[in-house]
């Protein structure tokens, strides 16, 4: 009963989300840029790209129950979670060495610490999987 309600408000809750997220990639890329790891190439382009894919999860996410492309974009953001992740060492790594500190262990180390939730998160709203809520069966 409790999925029932937390499932579709958890989808929306990241399909807004992962909208905002991407549209700011896309129109507001250059804080995205000083935080990707200096091994990617092409940190524009990335940053875009991976502005429209969060776009592209985000209406596949919205999509009816049995909709193809809803397991689809939950695959798809949880890849893009776990992608970004050297992103997020990399922004931790400027700000420990900015004079000030940048925005501090309090901000980084939940954030570092909360990506496996978000690699998690669109794989259950998504219908993925139903771990670690499903019911154990009989033996």
């Amino acid at each position: 009963m409790i999925r029932r309600l937390i499932r579709p408000s958890l989808r929306g809750l990241l399909g807004a989300a992962y909208a905002v997220a991407g549209y700011l990639h896309v129109t507001l890329p250059a804080p995205f840029m000083r935080i990707t790891p200096p091994w990617i190439p092409e940190p524009a382009m990335v940053v875009r790209l991976t502005g429209f894919a969060e776009i592209a999860g985000a209406i596949a996410l919205a999509q009816p129950w049995s909709h193809p492309l809803r397991r689809a974009g939950a695959l798809g953001l949880s890849a893009y979670a776990l992608c970004v992740w050297p992103a997020n060492f990399q922004h931790f790594l400027l700000d420990r060495a900015s004079a000030d500190g940048g925005l501090g262990l309090v901000y980084h180390v939940p954030r570092l610490l909360f990506q496996p939730v978000l690699i998690w998160a669109p794989l259950w709203a998504g219908g993925v999987t139903d771990w670690p809520f499903a019911r154990q069966r009989a033996r």
